[in-house]
């Protein structure tokens, strides 16, 4: 499914790189909840080098993933929109 992200998810990705850290240094604080707001919810995975968010549509839960490089696409607005997939629950 293809979700279009909202402000909310750009408010995250804000505070993302307003920590101004690499991979490397996510991964260290590797976390599956650092970042919560509206919808989304999520934080990097250092197995898969990516953030990993969940987010609500419709009532249904779906999770997608995002290296560090997406992360300014989405906060400048030039990408808008992530491949989703239906949650293993």
């Amino acid at each position: 499914m293809t979700h279009k992200i909202n402000n909310d998810f750009l408010i995250i990705c804000k505070e993302i790189l307003s920590e101004n850290k690499t991979q490397t240094e996510w991964a260290e604080i590797e976390s599956d909840d650092m970042f919560q707001r509206g919808d989304y919810e999520g934080g990097f995975d250092a197995t898969g080098i990516e953030f990993c968010f969940s987010v609500y549509e419709n009532g249904q839960e779906y999770w997608f993933q995002s290296p560090l490089s997406d992360v300014e696409l989405f906060e400048k607005e030039i990408k808008i929109e992530v491949e989703a997939t239906m949650a293993d629950v």
